[in-house]
């Protein structure tokens, strides 16, 4: 659940994490809400207010300058640790909530790609990278030279490709679309929607799309040794998880039911 080392902080001169009280196994240490602000403004942006807890969100706001002082709200996706508290927070501090899927949104303003959010000098540049999620987004911050990803790209361990609404070929595609950002050294950290901050982008990553191959080839492999049990649809994933995750504690195994389903489903596609 948490090695109770990661709480939070600032980290350069514009990010603070307000961390979350919500840990499990999904969940990490906590939901990173993120409060951003260029140094010396009035007007912050905040990420993912999280869960509904009173507590928390009198943080958030203290944190994010409290009524009249947050710019936005902007969601990485639309999952509940992220974006239960959305609309209330927004409501509390006055501003709209601004997210890819409308249904989440708050106000007119939604998100998109190539979207650059603006408050007092601060400047958020959208980056779409669906594949945990349909509508998940990431989000660079130029002046700092971090992004924000949600649960794209975890502090610690690896994400889920939450299936059918998640996609692997989607995933694939963000994961390299991030991978050129750090290439590029236009993002040198990955401030997380969970775990710990990562101060080397470029690695992380690469180790992201090196498992996400190795997982496929090792899937491929648990199916050819299951073909002679001739499994139908419903019950294959299940005996997929169970050969390629044999060393995974069993609590983990609904969420990677996830992931071998959309893994089946790429593979089918290819």
């Amino acid at each position: 659940m948490t090695d109770g080392s990661w709480a939070g902080g600032a980290f350069g001169e514009r990010g603070q994490c307000v961390l979350a009280p919500n840990p499990n196994f999904m969940t990490l240490d906590g939901t990173n809400s993120w409060v951003l602000r260029e140094p010396g403004a009035r007007r912050s942006v905040v990420i993912d207010p999280g869960p509904s807890d009173p507590g928390h969100l009198a943080a958030l706001a203290e944190a994010a300058g409290g009524r009249g002082n947050v710019a936005a709200v902007l969601l990485t996706h639309h999952h509940a640790d992220h974006s239960e508290a959305a609309r209330g927070f927004a409501e509390a501090v006055g501003c709209g909530v601004r997210a890819l899927d409308p249904a989440y949104r708050l106000g007119s303003e939604g998100l998109g790609d190539g979207d650059v959010v603006e408050a007092d000098g601060l400047e958020v540049h959208v980056v779409a990278t669906p594949g945990h999620t349909a509508d998940s987004l990431s989000f660079l911050l130029p002046a700092e030279r971090a992004v924000l990803t949600g649960d794209t790209v975890l502090g610690r361990g690896t994400t889920v490709v939450a299936h059918p609404d998640g996609q692997l070929g989607a995933y694939l595609d963000s994961l390299d679309r991030l991978h050129a950002l750090a290439e590029r050294e236009e993002a040198a950290a990955v401030w997380p929607g969970h775990g710990p901050v990562i101060g080397d982008a470029l690695a992380a990553l690469t180790y992201y799309r090196d498992h996400r191959q190795a997982r496929l080839a090792q899937v491929e492999a648990a199916l050819e040794h299951l073909e002679d049990e001739q499994l139908d649809a419903e019950a294959l994933p299940r005996r997929v998880v169970e050969h390629v995750y044999a060393d995974v504690d069993p609590v983990l195994w609904g969420a990677a039911e996830l992931s071998v389903r959309a893994q089946l489903a790429y593979l089918r596609g290819r």
